[in-house]
């Protein structure tokens, strides 16, 4: 984290666009947020927009604003974020969302800061900085082709990646402090001190929601504590320990990292302790499953698994045949 913040404040002085990469819930809107604020543009707006929580067509007029008529519902005309975030910076959350066509327009925009609105033929312009972020790899979109690689390359100026909660778990009894303070004064409660094991508990756990996820708990647990005190009682049993996963629970979305453990232990114990070769035999199992998935994500076209696979076509043909996915052809 140390070095998020200082490739923050560095990048904060230029009108480079910045790139923020990470998990859902580590705060990507607050380095956002950071690197408008110790920028020049301080004194202009912060526009946010959530580019995953429109369709293409409201999202392209929230964006670019839009003439009266220029669809069913156009009234009026409206100012779109990128005019009204004109000598300040726009953050576009869940860049990944977007379409292809609408990163077009986009890339124009990054490019040659000028737009149209939807319906008009006018061209305007825009001084806004553009801070996008995202929760996926998108390189890993564009060998996908969900993402468009010029658009990439323009964005990915200064990336910033934010690592999840359960990599600076050291982290974690700074964020409970500061959480506790805040959600003390918002309850009118005085919760300051933590019970045996709080912290050990926490820091064990593994965050698949990462630091919205703690600051959701603090707030139970200021909310629920009878006390001055923070007992383990107020805390879910995930974080505890106390409840019980079952083989057949969904995976947690964004904890593929404990998923990965967690297969691996199942598969050594499976083989059983007397078992050789389990190397060959775990890692088979799941390359073949990561095969069959990409070669069904690709339509069954073997260049174009290949390509995302990012191994040779002949390769991939031969593991094709030894994991039976195909028939011999």
């Amino acid at each position: 984290m140390q070095e998020v913040y200082r490739i923050t404040r560095r990048v904060a002085a230029s009108n480079a666009s910045v790139l923020i990469l990470g998990e859902t819930g580590v705060g990507k809107e607050l380095i956002a947020s950071a690197v408008h604020r110790l920028s020049r543009r301080s004194g202009g707006p912060f526009v946010r927009v959530n580019c995953g929580a429109l369709s293409e067509s409201l999202l392209e007029s929230e964006l670019f604003g839009h003439v009266r008529g220029a669809f069913t519902g156009a009234v009026a005309n409206r100012t779109g974020r990128f005019e009204a975030a004109h000598g300040g910076t726009v953050f576009l959350d869940e860049i990944n969302s977007t379409s292809l066509t609408l990163q077009v327009k986009l890339l124009r925009v990054l490019q040659e800061k000028e737009f149209e609105r939807v319906g008009d033929t006018n061209t305007l312009s825009t001084d806004a900085r553009i801070v996008a972020a995202s929760n996926r790899d998108l390189m890993q979109e564009v060998r996908a082709e969900r993402f468009r690689e010029d658009l990439y390359w323009r964005l990915n100026v200064v990336p910033i990646e934010i690592p999840p909660l359960r990599r600076r778990r050291d982290d974690i009894p700074s964020l409970v402090s500061f959480f506790l303070e805040h959600y003390n004064e918002v309850n009118d409660r005085y919760v300051v001190h933590m019970g045996p094991g709080v912290i050990e508990a926490m820091q064990d756990y593994h965050w698949p929601g990462n630091v919205r996820e703690l600051q959701n708990y603090i707030e139970r647990a200021v909310v629920m504590a009878e006390t001055d005190e923070l007992t383990i009682d107020v805390l879910p049993g995930c974080v505890t320990g106390l409840s019980e996963t079952h083989d057949d629970d969904e995976p947690t979305a964004g904890d593929f990292e404990t998923l990965a453990k967690g297969l691996v232990s199942r598969g050594l114990s499976e083989a059983g302790s007397a078992a050789e070769n389990v190397h060959s035999t775990i890692v088979e199992q799941i390359e073949r499953e990561v095969i069959a998935q990409v070669l069904q994500s690709c339509g069954g076209v073997q260049t174009k698994a290949a390509s995302r696979l990012g191994i040779n076509r002949n390769t991939l043909h031969k593991k094709i045949k030894d994991y039976g996915l195909a028939d011999d052809e």
